[in-house]
């Protein structure tokens, strides 16, 4: 099993990568397909499941759907040009991608949230079709957004039994895809995790583009974070929630240096930090999955906190991180889940927390096996964890989530190196757990805003 490092940490846009990027990158690939046909369609419709519907609103869902029917895609998306061609549809009822004929598009009319009806193949799933100048439909493809911006069609996921597992090459060097197995070819190889996930990867790219790549990853993570932490106000979507990180930091920065300042503070910077982000995103803003937007604020995090305030942290170190944390990441996607919708916010904070823990603990000195019971660690102190936003918003309570994720998983591998790698509960047993506690969750937990803090918070 290979997953790549760019897969797991992508450039996007907020507030989530399975409601907002994935349903842009379906509708994108839809365009693709009606390039290929050979006929002329003259209008869209969409409709949108199960999570997608009950949330979307929150999550943009709408929004990034007619963004990538009018073209758009997450990873190079322009802000300002996004917004003239949702002005433009809003005026016209057209949208016009680049190599197709203007299309008929009316949201009011053509945008549909079908809260009844579920699609058999994940909790995330979308319908697309083209009509003819009569109005019916011509061509269509059903879609799922599986979490972390991936998307497969209703196809793809038949083809593999319904089995939404990465079906990604395994012809390289150290095709581990369990914990396991990744265990045995590290010692085997007297390799770290690092240096066999390296391997895998140029097997695709050069050296030069490997490095250049996670350069630009934690350029976008730490551009992202600056912002957050330098922007105040109010985030969108009608919960009137009041942005904290910037306030917070700049009481932080006051402090540094004085006498007696409580040891626990560092749990306020490391919260801040993952905060920044996630206001940020929850804003729409630009973010790096690591491994979803929900989440994109815990691994980071941990890596701030390790360069601004461990004695001796070097970003030369910085490709070890990602690279320890993507193979504990495709791991836990491969094998679980990486989507809210499907496995509940354990998923998500879980996911990230445990790919913290492990990059934390390999840039700190660990060995494979204290690696692996890091993130084993920081997971296993997630099962369960549900996903229930306020009103179908990535604000309540994702945002703080996402601090305490952080703290969990420095603490983890804290712990991990305290000890020689050996212990009870393997990361492999901690992730089919995730997933067998995904399945016998109950949906109203996982994305629907249907239970827990979603329903028991009042949402005006």
């Amino acid at each position: 099993m290979f997953l790549s490092v760019f897969d797991l940490f992508k450039l996007g846009v907020g507030p989530s990568s399975s409601h907002t990027m994935g349903p842009m990158v379906a509708a994108s690939r839809f365009l693709d397909s009606l390039r290929l046909q050979p006929f002329q369609a003259h209008g869209l419709r969409a409709s949108l499941h199960g999570s997608l519907a009950f949330t979307g609103k929150g999550h943009a869902t709408d929004r990034a759907t007619i963004l990538g029917l009018a073209g758009f895609t997450p990873a190079n998306i322009d802000m300002d040009a996004a917004e003239t061609a949702l002005a433009l549809n809003r005026d016209t009822g057209q949208l016009t991608p680049p190599g197709l004929a203007p299309l008929a598009f009316d949201p009011d009319r053509d945008l549909r949230f079908d809260y009844d009806t579920a699609l058999p193949g994940h909790a995330n799933g979308m319908t697309l079709s083209a009509t003819d100048a009569q109005g019916d439909v011509i061509f269509h493809q059903i879609y799922y957004s599986i979490g972390g911006g991936f998307v497969m069609t209703d196809r793809e996921l038949a083809e593999r039994d319904g089995d939404s597992r990465s079906d990604a090459s395994s012809s390289v060097p150290f095709p581990f895809s369990s914990a396991a197995e990744m265990l045995e070819m590290a010692e085997n190889s007297g390799r770290s995790i690092a240096r066999m996930k390296e391997q895998n990867e140029l097997c695709f790219r050069s050296g030069a583009d490997l490095q250049a790549g996670l350069t630009r990853i934690w350029q976008a993570m730490r551009d992202c974070m600056d912002r957050g932490l330098a922007t105040d106000g109010i985030l969108p979507g009608g919960l009137n929630v009041r942005r904290r990180a910037k306030g917070i930091h700049g009481k932080l920065l006051a402090e540094r240096g004085l006498n007696m300042t409580a040891p626990h503070v560092i749990n306020d910077w490391m919260s801040t930090y993952a905060m920044a982000v996630n206001e940020e995103n929850a804003a729409g803003g630009a973010v790096v999955t690591a491994p979803t937007n929900g989440a994109a604020g815990t691994v980071p995090a941990v890596i701030r906190y390790w360069l601004d305030h461990v004695p001796g942290a070097s970003e030369r170190q910085l490709p070890d991180f990602l690279l320890t944390a993507a193979a504990v990441g495709g791991l836990i996607k491969h094998n679980a889940s990486i989507s809210g919708a499907k496995c509940g916010c354990q998923a998500e904070v879980g996911s990230a927390s445990a790919m913290a823990a492990a990059g934390l603990a390999a840039v700190l000195g660990g060995t494979p096996r204290q690696i692996e019971n890091a993130a084993e660690i920081a997971l296993e102190h997630h099962l369960g964890m549900t996903c229930d936003p306020v009103r179908g918003l990535v604000q309540v309570p994702c945002i703080e989530r996402n601090g305490l994720g952080a703290i969990k998983a420095v603490a983890a591998a804290s712990l991990a190196l305290r000890g020689d790698g050996n212990h009870i509960v393997p990361l492999d047993a901690a992730i089919e757990t995730m997933r067998q506690t995904g399945r016998d969750m109950s949906e109203k937990y996982k994305e629907t805003s249907l239970g827990g803090l979603a329903v028991n918070v009042p949402n005006c």
